[in-house]
């Protein structure tokens, strides 16, 4: 590409640090969380959610769990206003829940802010300035100490307007392009600002750092963040925040190393969305903590109904691959893939393990309200004997030996290949039924009686081409002297190689099924025979693999 040399590195690295968050292997406690999808994701939609959509989605993250709820901007407009006095009026804010609100350091604002929050039982009053190099420079042609005045002044301000109004109400304050701003001038405006707040053990005040615009490799973040969390005053009463953007696709990873760093709390947004590229995806990071065995404090167990919800109200999509959420996400159509699934949950069911395990799966996918057969194992040209077999076995009941599902397993590729298309679990099963199951032409037999002479001998009523036959045979079990009883009156020349047999229900009315494999000619052919007797149930499955080997 042209014009590399235009670009330059934005960033700049913390001074010299411990890095003590490199010697940790995993997270071993949840974040606070706080949503800021009524703010953030409202005000990247192309059409911003109404009043009552945004009512319904509050309650939802309510019902997840968030304590902690970003709600807007009261004092840009009157729809969010509104939103806030709606809130606070109805008596919709849980005890134990705070709303946030964000405000620049104007007083015209602040007062606004304050007017919106009249009344609020818990509150977080989020005031912010943006700090980076950049932003001095090209936007409000300021030096340092000139910023630093605006976020004093603003921090003034908010504690002044709180003794004025009737409420509980804690701090924020962010240095907006924290990743764009010297780590050393960063920490010198935060302090400022702590300062003028002097947080307590009741009444402490969180410092958050957001990753405005990623301009660097997550490690670097991570460094800043262990710079600022040891050097802060008034560190044991300070939470500090991350609010990580994903413009270069490594939220996710900003915030899972920043936790590392010593972070306490975590601003993101369900799925991702926001301005840009987005905010960092809550639901991913909580369950990637929840596959490493760690409680995330959120109730995620029914993704599909959470996005049902955000798709509605926001009007966009999540992506079929998107970790955790996607449609496709648990999906195997890979033929080894899905051989290893499911030879893992047989064996997950055969030694009872509480631990999981099962490859490919990072996570059990019921556990989020997924469904195996529906997102699991997919059926298509791609697809292999594992999955297949895995369908009609757990949604069906047919125990397939190894062998047979090889032959099913390609007949059934080979549909999905002609018809281009995945194919669901009840046309598997149809492919299976049609083309293995009680086949009756132009071979069947209508009536089998059996003695004790010779071994085992057979008396069959055979159809065979149209034409009515009755054929004597004898055998060393009774479908052996069935298939010779066959193989006499129609000459066809074939060997017995397999049967194998289970019950496909439960109880007193349950059905036999087996499985009969004949050779002919160096090939194999596969039939399957259903009965609540399981001779009849051998003789139907003999009967239905000659009939493919006929055919």
């Amino acid at each position: 590409m042209k014009n590399a040399e235009k670009y330059t590195r934005q960033f700049f690295e913390a001074p010299r640090t411990s890095m003590k968050w490199t010697q940790k292997s995993y997270i071993d406690h949840a974040p606070q969380w706080c949503s800021v999808d009524l703010r953030d994701g409202n005000q990247a939609l192309i059409i911003p959610m109404s009043l009552e959509e945004k009512l319904e989605f509050f309650q939802k993250l309510v019902d997840i769990g968030f304590k902690e709820i970003e709600i807007g901007f009261p004092a840009a407009s009157e729809t969010e206003y509104e939103f806030c006095r709606t809130l606070i009026e109805k008596n919709m804010i849980p005890d134990d829940v705070a709303i946030q609100v964000l405000t620049q350091s104007r007083e015209h604002i602040i007062k606004k802010t304050f007017d919106a929050l009249e009344g609020c039982k818990n509150a977080i009053v989020h005031l912010y300035n943006s700090t980076s190099k950049a932003q001095r420079e090209q936007v409000f042609r300021k030096d340092k100490a000139e910023i630093t005045e605006i976020a004093v002044t603003g921090a003034k301000l908010c504690r002044e307007y709180r003794e004025k109004y009737e409420g509980n109400f804690r701090f924020e304050y962010s240095p907006e392009s924290f990743t764009g701003t010297e780590p050393e001038y960063a920490l010198e405006i935060c302090n400022a600002v702590l300062d003028v707040w002097q947080p307590t053990e009741e009444d402490k005040v969180i410092i958050n750092l957001p990753v405005t615009v990623q301009l660097s490799m997550p490690h670097i973040y991570a460094n800043q963040i262990e710079y600022m969390s040891e050097n802060l005053k008034y560190r044991e009463n300070v939470i500090v925040s991350l609010h990580p953007h994903n413009d270069r696709g490594c939220a996710v990873a900003d915030t899972e190393l920043g936790l590392l760093a010593g972070a306490d709390r975590v601003e993101g947004t369900l799925f991702g969305n926001g301005e840009r590229t987005g905010n960092v995806d809550i639901i991913t990071l909580a369950l990637n903590m929840y596959s490493q065995g760690v409680e995330p404090g959120l109730d995620l167990s029914d993704i599909p109904s959470i996005a049902e919800l955000y798709t509605r109200v926001t009007r966009m999509e999540i992506s079929d691959r998107q970790p955790y959420s996607g449609k496709l996400v648990f999906a195997a159509f890979s033929g080894s893939h899905q051989d290893a699934i499911a030879k893992g949950m047989k064996r997950r069911e055969e030694i009872n393990d509480p631990q999981w395990t099962v490859p490919y799966l990072p996570i059990d996918p019921t556990d989020i309200g997924r469904v195996y057969e529906a997102d699991v194992i997919r059926i298509n040209s791609q697809s292999g004997k594992g999955g297949i077999g895995y369908i009609l076995e757990t949604r069906f009941g047919y125990d397939l030996p190894k062998k047979m599902r090889e032959s099913v397993g390609y007949l059934v590729k080979g549909v999905s290949d002609h018809l281009h298309k995945e194919l669901s679990p009840d046309e598997v099963y149809q492919i299976f039924r049609e083309n293995y199951v009680d086949k009756t032409a132009p071979l069947n037999v209508a009536e089998a009686h059996f003695v004790q002479q010779n071994g085992i001998e057979a008396s069959v009523d055979v159809e065979w081409n149209g034409r009515k036959i009755h054929a004597t045979d004898s055998g060393n079990g009774r479908l052996d002297a069935v298939s010779n009883a066959i193989r006499s009156c129609t000459g066809l020349d074939y060997s017995l190689n397999a049967y194998t047999e289970h019950a496909l229900e439960v109880g007193s009315t349950s059905q036999a099924v087996s499985y009969v494999e004949v050779v002919s000619g160096g090939k194999s052919y596969w039939g399957t025979g259903l009965d609540t007797d399981i001779i009849r149930s051998s003789i139907k499955a003999l009967v239905s693999a000659v009939n493919n080997m006929v055919k």
